[in-house]
């Protein structure tokens, strides 16, 4: 019987460790799981009033922008998206922002839809610098609304703490991927092993411009606790909007654009 019992412990702790392994190695296929669509022209998926650029980072990757002009005196709408976006498959989304005047500059992430590279945090840091760098170019700082979604939350918290902005608008944001991680891994330790955490919760603190969150109730992706938290850490003028039976993915169905709408209006 002790043999048996041996052996058993010997198989679990086996098979636990290779678990491990495979988690540490395979990390970043999960943390970015990049859609199997290349590159596409805005034109050609619906959104014509759409410049593309290609812009090159401070490594050298080439990664892709779409941008809309904004009108006279409207702002623009520095998008950075979630870890399984592409820029095709946002096109309603972008036709709702824009409607207004509202400009926008859309990032693709290095070895997403047409960009070079491979996704890590220090990658998309660069990419977004990059997407800053082309959107001061053409804009004042004061105009520009960095906005991110899911992932793109900590890249937008990154520039906003590194950057003039005008305002921050985080949608289903997270203190840091290692705390979303570590809620779903219980028994793993996450935070040994995770080489891309993002976190905002140490970057909140450096930005100072109006800050507006928004979150679904339902987020089964990213719970709102780790909204609440990151919201809670942050300085004013802030507020928090969350939308009752809203999930992670469908805001715009509960009101996300008008709200952001009205948050942007000067």
């Amino acid at each position: 019987m002790m043999t048996i019992v041996k052996w058993t412990l010997i198989l679990l702790v086996t098979v636990y460790l290779a678990g491990l392994v495979m988690l540490y190695v395979r990390q970043r296929e999960m943390l970015f799981p990049i859609p199997p669509v290349g590159r596409t022209a805005p034109e050609a998926a619906g959104l014509p009033e759409a410049e593309e650029h290609v812009l090159t980072t401070s490594d050298g990757e080439k990664v892709i922008v779409w941008h809309v002009p904004a009108r006279p005196g409207r702002p623009v709408i520095l998008f950075f998206p979630g870890n399984g976006d592409y820029l095709a498959g946002r096109i309603d989304r972008f036709k709702a922002m824009t409607a207004d005047g509202t400009g926008l500059v859309a990032l693709s992430y290095r070895g997403y839809a047409g960009s070079s590279g491979a996704p890590s945090e220090e990658g998309l840091l660069r990419d977004a610098a990059s997407a800053y760098a082309f959107t001061t170019a053409r804009y004042a700082a004061d105009q520009i609304v960095a906005w991110g979604f899911s992932l793109g939350t900590g890249v937008a918290v990154a520039i906003a703490s590194e950057h003039p902005v005008g305002k921050l608008i985080l949608e289903a944001p997270y203190t840091s991927t290692v705390d979303v991680a570590a809620a779903a891994f219980r028994f793993v330790p996450v935070r040994l092993l995770m080489r891309d955490q993002f976190r905002s919760d140490e970057r909140i603190a450096r930005v100072t411009v109006p800050l507006l969150v928004m979150h679904g109730t339902n987020d089964l992706a990213i719970s709102m606790v780790f909204g609440e938290r990151l919201f809670a850490l942050a300085h004013e003028p802030k507020q928090f909007v969350r939308f009752a039976g809203g999930g992670h993915d469908n805001l715009d169905a509960f009101g996300a654009i008008e709200t952001a709408r009205r948050f942007i209006a000067p």
